[in-house]
């Protein structure tokens, strides 16, 4: 197929995120010695400081790493638990959307102290300091930026978020933007560490402010969990992707369903249709089983197994649309991906998000810091898998994956932001790359579908027969069909 431009090669080293800015620090943490985690760490950070609306200190990570010598991965789950006064009596048929008591306990700077132990060559202070200057010293602001401000204004014109922050609500395209008290909270944690965030100053001004909703507890007991991912064999490459509570799964049950289809083989019509029908199987296995595993028993060997598999590919009509209704569950939209690779061959697929746009729309007091709405991911329906609890984690959109030879080296590594759409674009990501032989061009730049729960609604669970969209590159005929 045609691209607007070609593929990037290099030798030592590779970073791909939304902003270039974040880009341009990650290479430069490459360039000075630093490894696919160290650059990682200085990406996430960056884009915590230039684009707050997606992700920021106060919320969570997923990771995924490849380590090229031990021809290993390893999985990061840095979501956070519910605090300890989170029951489901506290809420009056919803959960708060903004404020404190939409959040659970922020888990990105646990993740990269974690994940920097796990492999990292520079020192804290080298990594975020980045991000610190331009905190510090101030960036130009996009009009993405500019944009996103001004859409939550309109969703939520009583917020004093920005206000609260020094965040001018007229900024242009191009003004500099400073944040003093973001650069002091991140100069601090290079400084003394994880323990800044979770047992010190930062810990003690959230749980004041928060009117002990927090407690020291929550905060001390948190950790980023460091499991296997979890892994299937697809084309003669091993799949790895996120562990529940990430609905990591979804992805990987596609790809099992999709590998019984001959899909090179497939028209574009009967391509997209099989893989729409193979995602809602998906998404209604998600909705019934994920939850924290840490509170429920989820078997995803015995979904995974070739019985569970033959029995839903079984379902899929290629003559016409399953249209029952499938349960979902409505989920934030507002994240951001990045990945990074080093001249050793390491390389680490991360997500990160505050959930919603600008997450709770609250930031902790004197730090900077914008706080995640997670919470609001939890069902309060009691016979739900993913009910509210203290110190559970609820169900994520949020997963990464990286794909492997047989030898165990490092075929591809991928991702995208996008909520419920996350497992639908790696499905198509995954089977562009290895059915269709497309390069990492061609797999960026394809057109691409989208089947959506049904309209926009702020309920936590709905059931809908779906839409089903698909870009006007694909040709009229293939449409119609």
């Amino acid at each position: 197929m045609k691209t607007h431009r070609s593929n990037v090669y290099c030798r030592n080293g590779a970073v791909a995120a939304s902003q270039p800015l974040a880009v341009a620090a990650g290479l430069e943490t490459l360039r000075r010695g630093g490894s696919a985690i160290d650059a990682a760490i200085t990406v996430s950070a960056v884009l915590s400081v230039i684009e707050p609306g997606a992700s920021h200190l106060g919320g969570d990570a997923f990771v995924i790493t490849h380590d090229a010598a031990k021809k290993s991965q390893t999985a990061f789950n840095g979501s956070g638990e519910a605090p300890v006064g989170a029951t489901a009596n506290q809420f009056q048929g919803k959960i708060d959307h903004h404020g404190f008591k939409s959040a659970t306990v922020p888990g990105l700077v646990s993740t990269w102290f974690e994940i920097h132990s796990a492999g990292g060559n520079l020192s804290m202070q080298e990594i975020l300091q980045p991000a610190i200057e331009y905190a510090k010293y101030g960036f130009p602001v996009t009009s993405g930026f500019v944009k996103r401000i001004s859409f939550h204004l309109k969703q939520f014109p009583e917020t004093n978020l920005f206000s609260s922050l020094d965040i001018p609500t007229t900024l242009r395209p191009g003004d500099t933007l400073i944040k003093p008290d973001l650069a002091r909270s991140l100069q601090a944690i290079a400084e003394d560490g994880r323990a800044y965030f979770y047992e010190g100053e930062i810990a003690d001004a959230l749980i004041k402010s928060s009117d002990g909703w927090f407690d020291a507890g929550d905060l001390s007991r948190h950790r980023t969990r460091t499991i296997p991912p979890l892994k299937i064999n697809y084309r003669n490459l091993s799949i790895h992707g996120q562990p529940p509570p990430s609905q990591g799964m979804i992805l990987m049950e596609e790809l099992l369903i999709a590998e019984g289809f001959a899909i090179k083989d497939l028209t574009e019509a009967d391509r997209i249709h099989m893989m729409v029908e193979a995602k809602k199987l998906a998404f209604q296995d998600r909705y019934e089983m994920l939850g924290d595993p840490e509170f429920i028993d989820m078997n995803l060997d015995s979904l995974f197994a070739e019985p569970s598999i033959t029995s839903r590919r079984a379902k899929i009509d290629m003559a016409k649309a399953n249209t029952a209704p499938v349960s979902y569950n409505q989920e934030g939209s507002d994240t951001t991906y990045f990945l990074t690779a080093d001249r050793d061959g390491n390389a680490v697929s991360w997500i990160q998000s505050v959930f919603h746009g600008f997450g709770a729309s609250w930031a902790i007091p004197g730090t900077g810091i914008i706080l995640n709405n997670r919470l609001t991911g939890f069902s309060l329906d009691p016979k739900s898998p993913n009910f509210i609890a203290p110190g559970k984690r609820p169900a994520h959109t949020l997963n990464a994956w990286i794909a492997t030879h047989s030898d165990g080296s490092l075929a591809h590594v991928g991702g995208t932001p996008g909520a419920n759409i996350q497992v639908q674009t790696n499905f198509q990501l995954i089977t562009n790359a290895i059915d269709l032989s497309l390069s990492p061009q061609e797999s960026a730049e394809a057109p691409r579908w989208q089947h959506l729960n049904g309209p926009s609604t702020s309920d936590a669970e709905e059931n809908f027969d779906g839409v089903l969209q698909i870009e006007n590159r694909v040709s009229q005929e293939v449409l119609e069909e």
